[in-house]
């Protein structure tokens, strides 16, 4: 089993909708976050892999959709392959990252 994709557009669909069950996961570092955001994501960046992925059961549901995001889209899909092979059953990468989401969507959110 692999993951699937989606579009920034997608996600900002999947982000206005407050009472739909995802979880939305972003993969990059602490500084990649202080100039870009979005809401509802938990940060698990990759580089912190060994003191988070013990926890990967408790901080997210396998069941639930899960989103991942990165800066363009390379991180987010090791890391969604990653949850695939570790019983996730729903996981989308988002195509772009929030460097698409930023030029597509929301161009307010900075760009780096």
């Amino acid at each position: 089993m692999s993951f699937t994709e989606i579009t920034v557009t997608e996600l900002a669909a999947k982000i206005a909708d407050p009472d739909a069950p995802y979880q939305f996961v972003d993969v990059r570092e602490p500084h990649e976050l202080e100039i870009a955001t979005l809401p509802r994501f938990i940060n698990l960046p990759l580089s912190e892999y060994a003191s988070w992925s013990p926890e990967i059961y408790t901080r997210l549901d396998k069941d639930i959709e899960t989103l991942v995001l990165c800066h363009h889209g390379m991180r987010s899909a090791q890391m969604s392959q990653w949850l695939i092979e570790r019983g996730f059953t729903h996981v989308s990468n988002i195509i772009g990252g929030i460097d698409a989401y930023s030029h597509y969507v929301d161009p307010q959110i900075a760009r780096y």
